[in-house]
């Protein structure tokens, strides 16, 4: 880990405490500065609050304080990322001018270890995920490792103080996350697809959403890659006028970009790289997602074999259209992380086979009227729960589906989807909303479907 001097004897509030708040903060210490936390909740019997105040971090919770920025001269403001600029506390930062930024920047600042950066609306984790175990195994015989971190769960600062120059860190980057940074400068960022609708109660804007996704490549130097989505002409445009880093492209059917899909086959401009068909993950989505980790994996040195044997076997990301089972001839997959209508149109499509789709969720104010002709074309019958199960039938009886089940819960919703399903059939969970209606997470929701499926094997 780099020894720097930016952070020592600096002062810094660590806002929210939270996975990334804990790891960021002992980072922190182990790089001299002196820490105030805070974080809204009660830290009375919170262990890893007291581990931190054992170390000296002076801890303050159950509110914001605004009147803690007169009392002390902060030197940066680390916040958690899901916490909004509009927040009293964080606006009164911005006011006073104190550098706001998020862990990512502080930990990626002290990696010996080069990193890679993805980002998008739909993808990143499945990208992440491919992309790391490429890498372990093109690392393997060299006894170094890839690392997938970031918002895929597990902080950047845990890992940094013991990872070395010939490791890989593969970095999930959140729109909330790259909203905080100002110097990022990765060998390889990659934006995977950038969707209108996504997180517009943080970002209050289109624009503003894709401004934040765009930092990924906005300080990236000219020696390094930026991948960009071909086929997103609008964005890609954006992408040439920001960033000074190497572009290669991707696409899901031109074959003027430097990785694209013809013919059956993952393909580059050298030559095709494996047959679709040999792909475990289904869906169109995830072929763009494997041409992501395929550039990404090329430009870092891999070989074709370290792509094709990964791609052979790897069956998707926890709660990212997850294949779950075989139920009594059902095929049964768990997209719990669809907490949008964008990630629903990605999943819907996926199968050829008739599904059985189970949604609903937490009511942000949208018209689900984008996902009718996909109901049409792909699913027979939809049972529906939470807070959008009337909004999610409107659009349902739009597309002619004759089989509406309306439930209360995920837990009555599922035995039910199970009742009107046949031999063939997929059932899918994808129930393009956020969770927060019944669920404290998607991660929660999507352990729910999967415990509610083993019951059902179990009956």
């Amino acid at each position: 880990m780099k020894q720097l001097n930016k952070y020592r004897n600096k002062n810094i509030l660590v806002l929210g405490l939270g996975k990334s708040g804990f790891a960021v903060s002992n980072l922190l210490l182990k790089l001299g500065a002196k820490l105030t936390l805070n974080d809204r909740a009660d830290l009375n019997d919170n262990q890893q609050a007291q581990q931190l105040a054992q170390k000296g971090v002076h801890i303050i919770g159950g509110y914001h304080p605004l009147e803690l920025l007169a009392q002390e001269q902060f030197d940066y403001l680390v916040k958690n990322p899901g916490i909004p600029y509009d927040n009293p506390l964080v606006k009164k930062a911005q006011e006073l001018q104190i550098p706001i930024i998020t862990e990512p920047e502080v930990a990626l600042s002290v990696s010996d270890a080069p990193y890679v950066c993805i980002t998008g609306s739909n993808g990143k984790t499945t990208t992440v995920m491919l992309t790391q175990q490429i890498l372990e195994r093109h690392l393997s015989d060299s006894g170094h490792h890839a690392y997938a971190v970031g918002n895929i769960g597990k902080p950047i600062s845990e890992v940094v103080d013991h990872v070395t120059k010939d490791d890989v860190l593969v970095v999930e980057m959140s729109s909330f996350q790259l909203l905080g940074v100002t110097d990022l400068d990765p060998k390889i960022a990659a934006i995977i697809d950038i969707y209108d609708n996504v997180h517009l109660d943080y970002h209050k804007t289109f624009a503003n959403y894709v401004a934040a996704k765009l930092n990924v490549t906005k300080t990236q130097s000219s020696e390094h890659y930026l991948i960009a989505n071909y086929d997103q002409k609008e964005i890609f445009a954006q992408e040439q006028q920001i960033t000074k880093a190497k572009i290669q492209t991707f696409s899901e059917k031109d074959s003027q970009a430097d990785y694209f899909i013809a013919d059956g086959y993952l393909q580059s401009k050298t030559g095709k790289i494996m047959p679709i068909s040999e792909m475990r993950l289904p869906g169109i989505h995830n072929q763009q997602n494997a041409l992501v980790a395929i550039a990404i994996a090329n430009l870092l040195g891999a070989s074709n074999s370290d792509i094709c044997s990964v791609l052979k076997t790897f069956t998707g990301a926890k709660h990212r259209l997850q294949y779950v089972t075989t139920l009594a001839g059902r095929k049964v997959y768990n997209d719990s992380k669809s907490t949008n209508i964008e990630a629903a149109s990605v999943a819907i499509p996926s199968f050829d086979q008739p599904e059985i789709l189970i949604a609903g969720g937490l009511d942000r104010g949208f018209s689900f009227d984008a996902l009718v002709p996909l109901l049409k074309k792909h699913v027979k019958a939809v049972v529906l729960y939470g807070e959008t199960r009337y909004l999610l039938a409107d659009a349902a009886r739009k597309a002619g589906i004759k089989q509406i089940e309306i439930e209360d819960t995920l837990q009555v919703a599922v035995p039910k989807a199970y009742e009107l399903s046949s031999v063939g059939d997929v059932l899918l969970f994808s129930p393009a909303c956020a969770s927060w209606d019944q669920f404290k997470t998607f991660e929660e929701r999507g352990d729910c479907f999967i415990k509610l499926i083993e019951d059902l094997k179990t009956n």
